[in-house]
C-alpha cells in the first residue's frame, strides 16, 4: 500500500489530495516554487521540496526535478493533478522508472488521448484537411493540452492563415508543442462531460455527466452535475461512447471524455487522462471521493461492479481573482482576509497570502449540493455573497449575476455562448448602493478622528466630501463625536466606528463592516469600493497615446511585421502579454502613428508599465501650433 504521496502541482490541486491523504493516513509531499514559498499547499503537507526560480518552465513543468524531489522526500508515489505533468506520458514513464507508483492511467493511454487529433482518428473522427468557405466558421485547436489555449474561432477564410500561425505559437508555448488542427465550430453549443473510472481488472465507471457550458475564453465557469434537461437517451449515449473510449486505450484511473452538444447530436471534443478541476460536483452527486479511489485503483484494488446511484444535484462555481470587465483581466496582489461560509470550498488560499503572477487567477472552487437544481443553486448564491473576500478584484458578482440569469436558472439556453450574449450587463459589479458609501466614509472620519484628536471644530470649517463606488457622500462631524450625513438625504448616523457603522434609513436600521487595507479601496459586505482620490497623484501623468500595461506579465509577441513609424488603426493588436496562464490582446487606444516600441518578446513588465506611445494626428497638430506659439 501507498505509504506517502507527492503531488507534482500546487495550489488548490494539491491541498485538495492532501486533504484525502490525510484522512486515508498517507503522508504527503509538497514540491513549490520560489513564488510559492509561503503557499498554502507548502504549509498543509507533511514534506516539502523546493524547485529553484519561479516560472513553470523552471519549476512544475521539470519532470525530472519532481521526480527527485519524490525521491529525496522518501514518497513511493506520485499523484499529478491536473494541469502542468498530468497529460504528460514520459513523467508517468519516468515515475515508473523510478520505482514509484504513478496515481494516473498507464503512459500508453496518455499517449493515445494526449493528442486532440490522434485520439479523434482513433475514434474514427477526421479533422478538416483542406478548409473552404462553405467549412466556415472553423475552431484552429491545439493537439496538446487544454485549458483554452491555442485556440482561435475563425469567421472568414482570409483569417485561418494567422489563426493557425498564432494558435501554433501559443501552444508551443505552453505546452511545447506546438502542433494545431482545425475542425468545425459548433455555434453556441452544450458543452457536456462523462467522468470516467477504471480499474486494472476491466472494470469501467461512467458517473454521470457534468455541463460546462458557462465559459470565458474557452475556459470553465460554472460548472455543475448532472447535465440539467439532456434527453435520457442522449445521455445513455453518451455513457456507452465514453465507456467504450476508456476501453480502446486500456484506461485505468480517472478520466474525463468532453463532448459538444448542438441539434440533439454529442460531437467528441477530447479525452481529459486525469482527474478534472470540476470533478467535486460529480463527488457531491455520488457521494465519493474520487482521490481516494484513484489512489485504491493505484494500489491494484478492485472496483465494485458498479457505481454508486447518484443523489440530488451539485454545482461549482470557479473564484478567479480577475476583472470580467476588463477583458478579464487577472489581478494580484494580498488576500487580505478570504472566507466562503457554508459550502464546500476548495481552494489554495488562506487569508493573508499573496496571489502571484506566475499562475491561474483561480483562488478557489465553491461548491453547493441539494436535494434539487433550484436549492444547490440558492445555496451557491447565498454564500457567494456572503463569502469575505478582501484583496484583488474577483469574479464574485459575476458568478451571483450568472447563476442568477434566467437563462441560466430557467435552463432557457444553457450553452457556450452565454457570455457572448450577456456579458456586458453581467459585468457591471454592484456598487452596494449610497449607504455602503455612507458607511465607507464615516469609518474612515472615525479612524482619522481617532488619530488626529477629534473631528469637531468650535468654528465649522467646510462639510466633509467623499466619493465611494461613484456615490458622493457629504457630512459633518458632531460635537459629541458623531457625525450628520447632509448627502444622501434620509440616512441618520446611529453609530460610527472604524470597523463598524449603523445606519438607519426609513426607520430600518443596518450594520456595516467596513475594512480598508490602504488607500483607494474599501471593502464594505461583498462590495469592493474604489474611492476617488482627494488629490490627483502626478505619476498618474501619461503622454497622450501612451499604451500601458494593463497587468504584470511576459510579452510573447508582437502583431506581425510592427515597426515605429507604422500608422495603426485604433483596437488593432499591437502585442500579446502572458500573465496567470491566460493570453491577453493589448491594442492600439487611437488611429495615429506608433512612435515608439518599449516591448519585445520574452520582456518582463510591470503594471504600468510603458510599452509603446502611438500619436494621434491631433496630438501632432497641436504640438506643431505650440511650436509655432513658442
Amino acid at each position: 500500500m501507498i505509504s506517502t504521496v507527492l503531488v507534482a502541482n500546487r495550489g488548490e490541486i494539491a491541498c485538495r489530495v492532501f486533504r484525502t491523504c490525510r484522512e486515508l493516513g498517507i503522508a504527503t509531499v509538497a514540491v513549490f516554487s520560489d513564488a510559492d514559498a509561503g503557499a498554502l499547499h507548502v504549509r498543509e503537507a507533511d514534506t516539502a521540496v523546493r524547485l529553484p526560480g519561479a516560472s513553470p518552465s523552471e519549476t512544475y513543468l521539470r519532470g525530472d526535478l519532481v521526480v527527485a524531489a519524490a525521491l529525496a522526500a522518501g514518497a513511493d508515489a506520485v499523484h499529478p493533478g491536473y494541469g502542468f505533468l498530468s497529460e504528460n506520458a514520459a513523467f508517468a514513464r519516468a515515475v515508473t522508472e523510478a520505482g514509484l507508483r504513478w496515481i494516473g492511467p498507464p503512459p500508453e493511454a496518455i499517449e493515445a488521448m494526449a493528442s486532440k487529433t490522434r485520439a479523434k482518428e482513433l475514434l474514427g473522427i477526421e479533422p478538416l484537411r483542406d478548409v473552404t468557405a462553405a467549412d466556415l466558421p472553423v475552431l484552429v485547436k491545439a493537439a496538446a493540452g487544454g485549458g483554452g489555449r491555442g485556440m482561435r474561432i475563425v469567421r472568414e477564410l482570409a483569417d485561418l492563415e494567422g489563426a493557425l500561425r498564432a494558435a501554433s505559437a501559443e501552444a508551443e508555448s505552453a505546452f511545447g508543442d506546438g502542433e494545431v488542427f482545425v475542425e468545425p465550430y459548433v455555434e453556441d453549443g452544450r458543452h457536456v462531460e462523462v467522468q470516467v473510472l477504471a480499474d486494472a481488472h476491466g472494470t469501467v465507471w461512467t458517473l454521470g455527466t457534468r455541463d460546462c457550458s458557462l465559459q470565458r475564453r474557452h475556459q470553465k465557469v460554472i460548472e455543475e452535475a448532472p447535465a440539467p434537461g439532456l434527453p435520457p437517451a442522449l445521455a445513455e449515449e453518451l455513457y456507452e461512447r465514453s465507456a467504450a473510449a476508456a476501453k480502446a486505450v486500456g484506461y485505468v484511473g480517472a478520466g474525463t471524455v468532453e463532448f459538444l452538444v448542438a441539434d440533439g447530436r454529442a460531437h467528441f471534443l477530447e479525452m481529459n487522462t486525469r482527474l478534472q478541476v470540476e470533478h467535486p460536483v460529480t463527488e457531491e452527486v455520488y457521494g465519493t471521493d474520487l482521490v481516494a479511489l484513484q489512489i485504491a485503483v493505484a494500489e491494484g484494488a478492485p472496483l465494485p461492479p458498479e457505481p454508486p446511484a447518484p443523489r440530488g444535484h451539485a454545482v461549482e462555481a470557479r473564484l478567479y481573482a480577475e476583472d470580467p470587465a476588463a477583458d478579464w483581466a487577472p489581478q494580484t496582489g494580498r488576500l487580505h482576509a478570504f472566507g466562503v461560509p457554508g459550502v464546500r470550498v476548495d481552494t489554495g488560499y488562506a487569508s493573508g497570502d499573496t496571489v502571484p503572477v506566475h499562475y491561474d487567477a483561480m483562488l478557489a472552487k465553491v461548491v453547493a449540493h441539494a436535494p434539487t437544481r433550484a436549492e444547490a443553486v440558492r445555496r451557491l448564491v447565498h454564500a457567494l455573497e456572503r463569502a469575505v473576500i478582501h484583496g484583488p478584484a474577483t469574479n464574485r458578482d459575476l458568478l451571483v449575476a450568472s447563476l442568477r440569469h434566467e437563462e441560466f436558472r430557467e435552463v432557457r439556453r444553457l450553452d457556450t455562448g452565454f457570455y457572448g450574449r450577456n456579458l456586458t450587463a453581467l459585468a457591471v459589479p454592484p456598487d452596494g448602493g449610497p449607504c455602503a458609501a455612507v458607511a465607507a466614509a464615516l469609518a474612515e472620519a472615525s479612524r482619522n478622528s481617532g488619530r488626529f484628536g477629534g473631528g469637531w471644530r468650535n468654528v465649522r470649517s467646510q462639510d466633509e466630501v467623499r466619493e465611494y463606488g461613484g456615490h458622493e457622500v457629504r457630512y459633518r462631524p458632531l460635537r459629541d463625536g458623531g457625525f450628520e450625513v447632509l448627502a444622501p438625504e434620509g440616512v441618520r448616523v446611529v453609530s460610527a466606528a472604524p470597523d463598524r457603522v449603523r445606519l438607519e434609513v426609513a426607520g430600518v436600521v443596518r450594520d456595516f463592516e467596513p475594512r480598508s487595507y490602504g488607500p483607494g479601496v474599501v471593502h464594505v459586505g461583498p462590495h469592493r469600493l474604489a474611492a476617488r482620490p482627494r488629490f490627483t497623484d502626478p505619476r498618474e501623468r501619461t503622454l497622450p497615446g501612451s499604451l500601458l500595461a494593463p497587468m504584470p506579465g511576459t510579452v510573447v509577441r508582437l502583431a506581425d511585421g510592427l515597426a515605429v513609424g507604422d500608422r495603426v488603426e485604433a483596437g488593432r493588436p499591437l502585442l500579446w502579454l502572458e500573465a496567470m496562464k491566460m493570453e491577453h490582446k493589448v491594442t492600439a487606444p487611437a488611429s495615429g502613428t506608433l512612435t515608439a516600441l518599449h516591448a519585445a518578446p520574452g520582456h518582463q513588465v510591470e503594471v504600468g508599465a510603458l510599452l509603446a506611445v502611438v500619436q494621434t494626428e491631433a496630438a501632432v497638430h497641436t504640438d506643431a501650433q505650440e511650436d509655432q506659439t513658442a
